[in-house]
């Protein structure tokens, strides 16, 4: 079909040496959001048969938007993309200044340090410590913060990330669908001192150190259809405790339905007496996650729960009291279970991970 729209009052050609420029421009993070918009539209003018119409729609702005910054990039080339001069004072912190607080924060490590510090950027740049504040809040940049990852180097990632997702978003007709995992080596922890009840204007207090009275291990199945847990304690971990917890569930399972389990690669888990087991009970069918992905088993949420709720603030004189609570905890949570909701497909976890590993792929990773 033959495009409609208002012809080009003129031909926009974009050379290498602009196109680079444009890129750029589009791309990198000490970019204002005007100028990277502006960037993208000059961009998407240059394609063959591009009409502001269409381009317009594509990237969600008007037609005259396109319009304008298309006329502006004709007739003044880059520099048309500037904002114009406005009156009033120069600002006092120029870009230049900006740029470089911006590249040293983002790629380079103060020598004396691992990181910079409002103080230390302040020495290095010349600027005051609220400059540098309102540039880091500007650009979304937290040198003081770290945080943990793990990227999966399992080879069959993709293939056990759609099995898993695929099991909660359609689980098997005339089947339940078990999350299972160990929570081991529960302590039973006993404060040095006792603990400082909450006051106004005081929280709780706790002192740091204390006192171990053992360990235990939680084995734990969520039902992801309804949110109920099946459980058992024991005092070891070892694969004899997770082919009795196998056949607590087989127990617990009407006869008639198959059983789905979804479990990470812990070596528990694929010894030959669980093998063997498992062979003889063919309702049974294992689906592991990937190596190093323990995001995706929701009974790793529901440990969330139990550990934010009664573990980590919780004081036991004994194992037997930590199990004790343990105990009469998941008792009311069976008494109003709370199911999770996985929303993204796996094309969708797929995708948000590569996004993230093209923004961080680069020479020094």
């Amino acid at each position: 079909m033959v495009k409609t729209g208002r012809p080009k009052k003129a031909e926009l050609t974009v050379t290498e040496a602009d196109r680079r420029e444009l890129v750029r421009g589009a791309r990198a993070a000490t970019s204002t959001q005007a100028y990277a918009l502006r960037c993208r539209i000059v961009l998407a003018c240059a394609e063959p048969e591009a009409f502001n119409k269409d381009v317009a729609a594509e990237l969600g702005i008007s037609v005259p938007t396109v319009a304008k910054w298309r006329g502006r990039f004709i007739e003044h080339g880059l520099a048309g993309l500037a904002d114009e001069p406005r009156p009033g004072r120069p600002p006092s912190i120029l870009l230049d200044q900006v740029q470089q607080v911006v590249e040293l924060t983002l790629e380079q490590t103060p020598p004396d340090a691992t990181h910079w510090s409002r103080a230390s950027m302040a020495r290095r740049s010349g600027l005051s410590r609220s400059t540098i504040g309102r540039i880091w809040r500007h650009f979304d940049l937290k040198p003081h913060r770290t945080e943990g990852f793990k990227i999966s180097t399992d080879p069959l990632f993709v293939e056990k990330v759609v099995d898993v997702v695929g099991l909660y978003h359609n689980p098997p007709e005339r089947a339940v669908v078990l999350c299972v995992d160990e929570k081991s080596q529960m302590q039973a922890l006993d404060r040095s001192q006792p603990v400082l009840p909450m006051m106004p204007s005081a929280p709780e207090r706790v002192t740091h150190d204390y006192v171990r009275h053992g360990t235990t291990s939680l084995f734990a199945a969520f039902n992801i259809a309804d949110g109920t847990v099946i459980t058992e304690l024991h005092r070891r971990h070892r694969a004899a405790e997770f082919k009795k917890f196998l056949i607590s569930i087989d127990k617990a399972v009407p006869a008639e339905l198959d059983i789905h389990l979804v479990c990470d690669n812990y070596a528990t888990h694929k010894t030959p007496l669980i093998h063997q087991w498992l062979a003889r009970h063919p309702r049974f069918h294992v689906h592991f996650t990937p190596t190093g992905s323990s995001w995706i088993n929701q009974v790793e949420r529901w440990f969330g729960y139990l550990t934010a709720q009664l573990t980590r603030r919780g004081v036991h004189k004994s194992v037997a009291a930590l199990e004790k609570d343990v105990r009469d905890w998941i008792e009311r949570w069976n008494t109003e279970p709370r199911p999770f909701v996985w929303r993204k497909t796996a094309e969708e976890v797929l995708d948000s991970l590569a996004r993230y590993l093209k923004r961080i792929s680069g020479a020094e990773h």
